[in-house]
């Protein structure tokens, strides 16, 4: 089993033709075919199906896939860290972001970075906080942010900040941010929620176990955008941490408030993997994260949240 092969193996499936992987790869059509011939005679097994729509990977070809990302991704990160510039961090870095912090993260961490270390090169993954832990845990992501989580046998997690959870509905729901809710009269409302098993809605149901109230859920999802659209379109009220929502209601999308009796809070921390060491890529990014973390508190630029009293530094 080859590079080429796996390369051509990725690229057909990324593409889903032969003829568009030959142009990426600058090869002549043959050539990529049996690339991929080899392969499914070494392996005794097809790799694809051809059909009208293109070529499809067989579940075989998926197994493989996954297993050949990840390995052209470590040689690609050995080639950036064994030919650095004297004195500089070098490597390709995964980093796992929270749907509801990609706003005010996302590009304050490109930035950072870019300009702390020029030589890393930043790849950003997002999702909710328990589809992050699994491509923590399987490596697929260097580190993460989550919340709620502490250590596990596989994880090492540092606590970074508070944040409370707002209510939020359309415009005309007037909901203020200087004037709280209490959680018995955001559950009269019908509601549009996270799906269970997500963690911000464990967050909403150990309140409901609490309010007096029955609440009517209209609708479930794994998506924090079409929490608000649905919202926006008079679906419903929802629940969500202040970070995803404050540009919406700050414009007049939405309109929002803190939530009270009881108070509900979720901690966000930075997660990586357990390792007698952190590689020095990983160990500038997470740095780097955790600082801007920190400044984006202090400055109000995250909103309702409070910094974590129990920081630690990473990989200790």
């Amino acid at each position: 089993m080859e590079l080429r092969q796996l390369t051509a193996l990725l690229t057909v499936a990324e593409v889903g033709s032969v003829t568009r992987a030959a142009k990426l790869l600058h090869l002549v059509q043959p050539a990529v075919t049996r690339q991929i011939r080899l392969l499914e005679e070494e392996l005794g097994t097809p790799l694809f199906e051809r059909t009208r729509h293109g070529m499809v990977p067989t579940p075989a070809a998926e197994v493989l896939i996954m297993r050949a990302r990840r390995a052209l991704d470590e040689l690609d990160r050995a080639r950036a860290e064994l030919r650095p510039e004297p004195g500089e961090v070098t490597g390709i870095v995964s980093v796992g972001l929270l749907e509801s912090v990609l706003e005010i993260l996302a590009e304050p961490l490109t930035d950072a970075v870019a300009r702390r270390h020029p030589g890393i090169e930043l790849r950003l993954f997002s999702g909710y906080s328990g589809l992050l832990q699994q491509w923590l845990d399987t490596g697929e992501i260097d580190l993460s942010l989550l919340y709620n989580l502490s250590d596990t046998p596989s994880l090492w997690v540092a606590p970074l900040l508070r944040e409370q959870l707002w209510v939020v509905g359309p415009p005309d729901a007037d909901l203020h941010v200087g004037s709280p809710v209490p959680w018995a009269t955001a559950l009269a409302h019908p509601l549009v929620l996270p799906v269970s098993g997500h963690g911000l809605r464990a967050l909403v149901d150990r309140a409901r176990s609490v309010a007096p109230v029955q609440p009517r859920i209209v609708a479930q999802t794994n998506s924090m955008l079409l929490q608000k659209q649905l919202v926006l379109a008079g679906h419903g009220w929802t629940v969500l941490p202040a970070a995803g929502v404050a540009a919406d209601v700050a414009a007049g999308r939405l309109s929002g408030a803190p939530l009270t009796a009881p108070d509900v809070e979720r901690s966000v921390v930075l997660g990586v993997q357990h390792r007698s060491r952190l590689i020095a890529p990983v160990e500038a990014v997470a740095s780097t994260l955790t600082r801007l973390v920190g400044e984006l508190v202090r400055s109000g630029a995250w909103p309702a949240a409070t910094a974590d009293a129990r920081p630690r530094a990473a990989g200790g």
